[in-house]
């Protein structure tokens, strides 16, 4: 394990900064176990907090534990994802609860190799868990936190898709001995509310006299960041097309499904995405359903 730096001026203003400014988030609490850190982990992958905030409610309140999700079918847990986006994480967060009955009790692991060898946890997961839920020092790399770093340390808006090991190793080095998790929970903060990615408020930047970026000017990443566009697309058919299953008790006919989309060859690659992905099951009566 990479040797921590030695105390960091600039990690003490980041965590400073944060205990006046965090957000009251209830997987946050003191009284929030490792079951509601791991839910809200994979509920925030891709999705605002605002979003995830009355869904992570009803989740905690229908499943309070890993063993009561796993005794659910997987297709409830696709259902009660609701509008949340990417319903493959329902599936994921259900066999990763199915795994810690197996496997540990129906209690959360603490360690992070336990939590990488669950099924649907990756690094980013396994690290966010591990420090969260259980304060361990580990590297705590979402988008966010990877922004922070590069513009901080590095001056550059550029980013690779993913960490490389160096990149690993150096954001494990920035974490301290002391209250790891107090400041990677920090970090994160501060990404996600003020150094965020196209609209930064550097002005309320609890870092800003030693940001290397804002010293070089706030240059541009090489290659802008392409939008995403949604309207028309096959995830948009998928995803019409599985509301009308979560809205359904009852398995529902193809003829059904037709209504949902107009372009038949559109709707047919996006039913078969949905089957190929175990979020839909194909009936021998030639009907659909969520899994069971």
């Amino acid at each position: 394990m990479p040797k921590p730096l030695p105390a960091d001026p600039i990690a003490e203003s980041v965590t400073c900064w944060y205990d006046a400014h965090a957000r009251d988030l209830p997987w946050r609490r003191s009284d929030a176990d490792p079951w509601a850190v791991v839910v809200s982990e994979f509920m925030l992958q891709q999705t605002p907090v605002a979003r995830v905030l009355p869904a992570w409610s009803e989740w905690m309140h229908r499943w309070p534990t890993p063993a009561a999700l796993a005794a659910d079918a997987p297709g409830e847990a696709v259902r009660a994802w609701g509008r949340l986006g990417y319903p493959r994480r329902a599936l994921r967060l259900h066999a990763a609860a199915t795994a810690m009955v197996a496997r540990h009790g129906g209690q959360v692991p603490s360690s992070y190799d336990d939590l990488r060898a669950l099924p649907g946890i990756g690094d980013y997961t396994a690290a966010a868990v591990a420090a969260f839920a259980f304060g361990a020092r580990t590297a705590v790399l979402d988008t966010n936190v990877r922004r922070v770093y590069r513009r901080v340390f590095d001056g550059s808006d550029d980013m690779p898709a993913s960490p490389t090991v160096a990149e690993r190793a150096r954001a494990l080095a920035r974490v301290p001995v002391d209250a790891p998790a107090r400041y990677s929970v920090a970090v994160m903060e501060l990404g996600a509310l003020i150094c965020t990615s196209r609209a930064p408020a550097c002005e309320r930047c609890p870092v800003a006299s030693r940001c290397e970026w804002l010293a070089a000017g706030r240059p541009p990443a090489a290659a802008p960041r392409p939008g995403q566009r949604y309207d028309g697309t096959d995830r948009q058919a998928r995803g019409r097309l599985l509301a009308v299953l979560r809205e359904r008790p009852e398995p529902v006919t193809g003829a059904e499904l037709d209504l949902v989309w107009p372009d038949a060859r559109q709707r047919a690659r996006a039913l078969d995405g949905l089957v190929a992905d175990g979020l839909v099951e194909p009936l021998a009566d030639g009907r659909y359903r969520l899994p069971a």
